[in-house]
């Protein structure tokens, strides 16, 4: 499995004399050892008025990495925020509302939640002071669906006994529910 790497500044200056000798986006890929998609993705995002240039490209890439948005840490600050928030009875909903509003902070409910869950796992009792206890996830089985609505311990159709084909007993005969249904 590869890990992601970003581009550096020597390689772009190798996009950049490669693509002037008119190779392919798939042979430049295979020279600096990427894949050819990452170099699609650098010739269309990273390319000026005059082309692909490696300043210009290393100039942008470095500019939309500053521009990204900073991922908040609950420090402990903001738990204890949280904590008194919840302790009067704020859902978590509200909380991350009002931290987004007044402190600027992004911080989801689900995060909230997850804090909440982890201190009741921890022997905590901060689940106490939400308003509602909310449902856990339904676990799934492995293929992804609920096992709602399943039998338990049942027999396939095609595992049914064979004098139930010929159909001379009664409660053997299968018939439509349809109301439109008439014999």
């Amino acid at each position: 499995m590869r890990t992601y790497k970003q581009l550096t500044y020597e390689q772009r200056c190798q996009i950049e004399a490669l693509n002037k000798s008119d190779l392919s986006q798939k042979a430049i890929a295979a020279i600096i050892n990427v894949s050819q998609s990452c170099i699609s993705r650098e010739l269309s995002r990273n390319k000026g008025e005059r082309g692909y240039r490696h300043n210009q490209a290393q100039q942008k890439a470095v500019t939309r990495r500053q521009l990204t948005a900073k991922p908040y840490k609950m420090t402990a600050e903001l738990i204890d925020e949280i904590e008194d928030k919840l302790i009067v009875k704020w859902s978590p909903e509200q909380i991350s509302g009002w931290l987004l509003v007044e402190q600027d902070i992004c911080i989801s409910h689900e995060a909230i939640y997850r804090h909440v869950w982890a201190d009741k796992a921890a022997g905590g009792d901060l689940y106490k002071y939400l308003r509602r206890r909310t449902r856990k996830y339904k676990t799934r089985s492995s293929n992804g669906k609920t096992r709602s609505g399943q039998i338990k311990n049942r027999v396939s159709i095609d595992d049914r006994p064979i004098i139930v084909d010929e159909k001379s007993r009664v409660g053997d005969w299968e018939i439509d529910t349809d109301p439109n249904f008439s014999i």
